[in-house]
């Protein structure tokens, strides 16, 4: 019973900060182009002419 006194207080902090590290990677823009890595791995850019 006794570590529920170290225990709670932990859990709680550790929920607080990824609570905050969820913000800020919604404030940071980590999620606004969800769809942009797929289609540029689709994309063919090469710049020039393959060396061989």
């Amino acid at each position: 019973m006794n570590m529920l006194i170290y225990l709670i207080p932990i859990a709680l902090f550790m929920g607080g900060m990824g609570l905050v590290a969820f913000l800020w990677s919604l404030r940071s823009g980590q999620y606004d182009d969800l769809e942009g890595a797929a289609w540029r791995i689709l994309s063919d850019d090469d710049v020039g002419p393959p060396t061989a």
